[in-house]
């Protein structure tokens, strides 16, 4: 098996990119080291690469289909290696994005003014997607680090119990603290929205970052009533800019709205071929063995962050996640507003790391730990340099 060079430092700037060539559209300036947006800075496994460079050779890029074997078996064999659970391939749907999947479920299973609840931190894009759908937004607080980031049940139990509270938006494992629910967790919670009719929606793009403290369990092995799992390979590979994600659907009916939804009034018929192609790819004997690499190598670099904050920012805490390539860093004991403190970052030590209060929680830093080493020591380095 291919040893991949996770220490490779492949120049992003002048492509593009969101984290490099726009750097200024978070941080108000250009010449910063970012940690910012949620994709890697690695280069894809080999089977992804060599997949669209063959599909690339065929100079046609018309209309296409996922609906097939190749496309859904490749997802079956995936959660099946990876997490020892069988799919049904009748569940599978294709979707452009998985925050494409979650506002469709929204207008679907919802009306305007009613309410979608979330746990809290969360990914800044569910607070969009939800309000910009004209839905009511009813935060359940998870607890802090120190407490394991513990669900607050009763908290939970009432806002789920509301009768304007129609859907439970979940994200396993959990963006940003990088909880990942437990099996005894999931039933629970499945059990609170089963006795009070409410949907489960569950975002599990993260689920093959997961470190060996915890394990993931899809929520599809808990129930198969009233619930949609939304994925992507395109975060585990970095791929975002492929486009493509799936959806399990195990409610025939569901399924079939949801196309309508896609095909008839979003006119979504035709998948992005490469987006496809690399899905495919990626859910192979090579991607998993990049992953088990891409694991080893994100835990390293967690333990440096760690370790580097003890020694030289104490009033930084940090305890490693569970699962993601995402730092949840907790500055509540920096005597510094968030302001401060991002201006001492951007202005003084010229490092992009992303405030907490854009997820809920202005307690908090996040930092995109998923590139080479050198990078990750240089923005420490930095990091420490903006307070000195």
């Amino acid at each position: 098996m291919k040893k991949y060079d996770f220490d490779q430092v492949i120049d992003r700037k002048n492509t593009y990119s969101t984290q490099w060539d726009y750097i200024a559209d978070r941080f108000g300036r250009n010449d910063i080291l970012p940690f910012s947006i949620s994709d890697t800075d690695f280069a894809v496994p080999d089977s992804v690469q060599e997949a669209l460079k063959k599909r690339i050779e065929h100079p046609i890029y018309g209309y296409s289909r996922w609906n097939h074997d190749d496309y859904k078996d490749s997802i079956v064999y995936w959660f099946k290696t990876m997490n020892n659970v069988d799919i049904n391939p009748e569940w599978i749907v294709y979707s452009p994005s998985v925050v494409f999947s979650i506002s469709t479920f929204i207008r679907m299973l919802s009306k305007p003014n009613e309410t979608v609840a979330t746990f809290t931190p969360m990914y800044d894009a569910f607070y969009k997607v939800i309000e910009s759908n004209q839905r009511n937004l009813a935060p359940v607080r998870l607890g802090s680090v120190q407490q394991d980031y513990q669900i607050d049940w009763d908290s939970l139990e009432t806002v789920l119990s509301q009768e304007q509270t129609k859907i439970f938006l979940l994200t396993n494992p959990h963006n940003p603290t990088g909880k990942v629910f437990s099996q005894t967790e999931l039933n629970r919670i499945n059990d609170i929205c089963k006795r009070n009719n409410v949907f489960l929606i569950s975002d599990d793009i993260h689920k093959d970052i997961v470190y060996s403290q915890a394990q993931y369990t899809p929520i599809t092995s808990i129930t198969t009533e009233n619930t949609v799992l939304c994925c992507s390979g395109s975060k585990t590979f970095n791929t975002p800019g492929l486009i493509g994600s799936y959806i399990l659907v195990p409610d025939k009916t569901l399924r079939e709205q949801f196309l309508v939804e896609l095909k008839s009034k979003n006119a979504l018929s035709s998948v992005s071929i490469l987006g496809m192609y690399a899905q495919m790819a990626s859910y192979s004997e090579d991607g998993l063995n990049y992953v088990n690499q891409l694991v080893a190598y994100t835990d390293k670099n967690m333990d440096l962050v760690k370790n580097f904050l003890v020694e030289n920012l104490p009033d930084f805490k940090f305890t490693k996640p569970e699962a993601t390539y995402l730092a949840w860093i907790d500055i509540s004991k920096v005597d510094m507003s968030m302001k401060e403190i991002q201006d001492k970052m951007i202005n003084v030590g010229k490092v992009g790391i992303m405030p907490g209060s854009t997820y809920g929680d202005s307690n908090y830093l996040r930092m995109n730990i998923a590139c080479p080493k050198s990078k990750l020591e240089e923005g420490l380095k930095r990091l420490k340099n903006s307070f000195n």
